[in-house]
């Protein structure tokens, strides 16, 4: 009886500890965590798979709609169907919506942060030269003559969450991907 209310004791610990793991943010579109606590002073991103998805929105084919409540771009196909992606958006306060068109596309970019951002984070570099360190990523999207992008990233568990200062972020495999499907002048819709 003893070993039993042992081993009992012992999977309720273990059961607890495991119950800061549920605490993780809940990916608004699967319903599942994002965030996995393996170790709870290190959190790592689950991935959210790019694929093919139906699409019946009223974009036309080659439009980028990126859904920021959902956490995902759609690049719009032919035939009803898109490629869904997952994003990291902007937190709280640098949230946007609206349409723009790709001005201008970069690989492996510099970055150069801007004046309202070194004030706010005076601690950052004022350049920065594209390459894996950069947090622009392998690709940048340029948006109209806005100060946002649609970018990759070296920070691969932002990605599902608001917490960029309005670009939109992405893997650095799927800006990629995107980045060879999406061409100057392509129509991208933000909407939440």
């Amino acid at each position: 009886m003893t070993r039993f209310f042992s081993m009992a004791l012992i999977a309720s610990m273990c059961l607890a500890g495991t119950a800061t793991s549920a605490l993780a943010e809940i990916d608004p579109l699967t319903r599942r965590p994002l965030v996995q606590y393996a170790d709870p002073a290190k959190a790592q991103a689950t991935t959210i798979p790019r694929e093919v998805v139906d699409y019946n929105g009223a974009h036309r084919p080659g439009t980028i709609v990126i859904d920021t409540s959902e956490r995902r771009l759609y690049f719009v196909l032919p035939e009803g169907k898109a490629i869904r992606y997952g994003v990291g958006v902007g937190r709280p306060g640098f949230d946007w919506t609206g349409s723009q068109r790709i001005t201008r596309k970069a690989e492996w970019p510099s970055w150069t942060p801007p004046s309202q951002m070194l004030k706010r984070r005076p601690d950052l570099p004022r350049f920065m030269p594209g390459g894996p360190e950069n947090p622009l990523g392998a690709r940048a999207l340029y948006l109209g003559s806005t100060l946002y992008r649609i970018h990759g990233s070296n920070e691969p568990e932002t990605i599902g969450q608001a917490v960029s200062s309005g670009c939109i972020r992405m893997l650095n495999e799927d800006v990629i991907d995107l980045y060879e499907r999406a061409k100057v002048g392509t129509r991208v819709v933000v909407a939440r």
